[in-house]
């Protein structure tokens, strides 16, 4: 037997004892994917995203799928994309580091490949899980993450609507070199896919290209896969070797050209994986600014998906907006400013800076060179200016840390001015304690406050103080040594030096 025979032997076997086991997904049996067959209807789709690869050319300890595009994995992208465009099931076929994929995207019917053995073999995974479905099937990739929801979607359409074997997905490149390009009738089925090798000079002139992208009517899909063989240098079972086999029995395959070819760009190595974020970005700040935020130069912004920006907010130079940001109206954000998971009021100024975690109230200026670690939640009308920084505090209304303090585990009260220089010693060696600052309290330059304290509400608190006891509402407290000055000491020290 051929090593190719030998190989296919091996494809058999383990889809036989795939079969067998009933459990064509782990830890979920066949008759739970089963029930939500309905045989014969063919509304229903089902969605198979290719994620066993390794990815070698990523150069990564991390599975190719896993890397991030605007603060999301590629397959997450896929996923996300998937279901949006009205998916009914979505079956992950993993492989290489499968367990980081899974914890990575736990809501889909994940499928193993335990041996990666082409494309075509990937999807013959889902055989016996996907036995009586009958429907349309979208085979994608997981390293394809700008295939958009919308254009999932007509694809689904145009194959229902076309009810062919399969429909290809296919783009128009002005530089077409290494794809397969698409052979039309006149009627404009797809006749052929010549692969750059084997195409002749006239056929390298076509610019409408296969993107490795499908749908497929389901019996057919897993009829033909039995048919494909691994006569290839890789001895692998491509799945593109269907098409040629369905077209031989008389069926009739579509091409749906996409009207953006940079949606079907995958992602091979870090160079790639830079061009697909430059364009997630763009589509993000396009949507932004169409939806009257005003972004001065998209190209140095950095918005994530899910970011919420309100109407006429500025967007300023190198800002980078990440998931899980709600930011309100008439905001100026930037430049160089970076939000992690915050809430922004309306009419906030921020100014290089870095918010984390954290609430920001109406009319607030934050920074420039602020700092607002996670669980900070600062009131409206307030200022936390330059090189201040605030951890687990809340700062009530109207309160002030113009510059330069520190203020950790502390509550800060509404009218609070707190001077230059000022830090709240809130760590013993072993533990945290908490600062409590009253309403319109006073806190004097380089003051240091000594948790666990409470300063209550009108109090004055000298410039220079060290604060280790709780001081009363509208008392002035002071802790500092008493200046001695030393006359002649100057004159002396000069005649002993002599």
């Amino acid at each position: 037997m051929s090593p190719n025979n030998n190989r296919r032997q091996h494809w058999i076997n383990e889809n036989t004892k795939f079969g067998a086991h009933g459990h064509g997904i782990e830890g979920v049996p066949i008759f739970r994917v089963a029930v939500s067959k309905r045989r014969g209807d063919f509304t229903m789709n089902v969605a198979i995203v290719l994620a066993a690869g390794q990815g070698q050319r990523m150069r990564s300890k991390t599975p190719k799928v896993l890397h991030k595009i605007t603060g999301l994995s590629m397959v997450g992208h896929v996923i996300r994309n998937v279901r949006a465009a009205g998916i009914d099931q979505t079956y992950l076929v993993i492989g290489h580091q499968g367990e980081l994929v899974k914890q990575e995207v736990p809501d889909v019917i994940h499928v193993e490949q335990a041996e990666q053995l082409g494309t075509g073999h990937a999807v013959n995974q889902c055989r016996v899980a996907l036995a009586e479905f009958e429907g349309i099937i979208l085979v994608t990739y997981g390293d394809t993450p700008l295939f958009t929801a919308d254009t999932f979607q007509q694809v689904l359409e145009y194959q229902r609507e076309q009810m062919v074997a399969a429909t290809v997905i296919t783009a128009i490149m002005a530089d077409p070199t290494g794809y397969g390009r698409i052979i039309r009738s006149e009627s404009g089925r797809v006749t052929r896919i010549v692969e750059q090798k084997d195409a002749n000079p006239s056929q390298l002139e076509i610019q409408e290209i296969n993107t490795g992208t499908y749908c497929f009517d389901s019996q057919l899909l897993f009829t033909y896969l039995d048919k494909i063989t691994p006569d290839n240098a890789q001895a692998e079972y491509y799945l593109p070797d269907v098409l040629p086999l369905l077209l031989g029995d008389g069926h009739e395959i579509a091409g749906y050209c996409i009207s953006e070819a940079q949606e079907s760009i995958g992602v091979n190595d870090r160079v790639q994986l830079a061009e697909a974020e430059q364009i997630m970005r763009k589509r993000i700040c396009r949507n932004h600014m169409l939806a009257g935020v005003t972004i001065i130069d998209p190209q140095s912004t950095y918005i994530e998906l899910d970011c919420q920006i309100g109407q006429d907010t500025v967007i300023h130079p190198n800002t980078h907006i990440q998931q899980g940001s709600v930011i309100g109206a008439d905001c100026t954000v930037g430049p160089n400013a970076r939000l992690t998971h915050t809430q922004l009021g309306n009419g906030v100024n921020i100014e290089q800076s870095v918010v984390l975690d954290s609430t920001v109230g109406d009319n607030c200026q934050i920074g420039p060179f602020a700092y607002l670690r996670p669980g900070s939640k600062v009131g409206a009308d307030c200022k936390i200016g330059d090189f201040v920084e605030l951890k687990n505090t809340t700062v009530d209304t109207c309160s002030k840390i113009p510059h330069h303090c520190y203020i950790g585990d502390a509550q800060v009260g509404s009218g609070v001015n707190i001077g230059c220089g000022t830090i709240t010693c809130n760590y013993d060696g072993e533990q945290k304690h908490k600062t409590v600052i009253g309403n319109n309290s006073f806190i004097g330059s380089n003051s240091s406050l000594v948790a666990p304290l409470r300063i209550e509400d009108g109090a004055y608190i000298a410039a220079g103080s060290t604060i280790t006891k709780d001081v009363p509402k509208e008392n002035l407290a002071f802790g500092r040594a008493r200046q001695v000055n030393k006359e002649g000491w100057q004159k002396r020290r000069a005649n002993s030096d002599s």
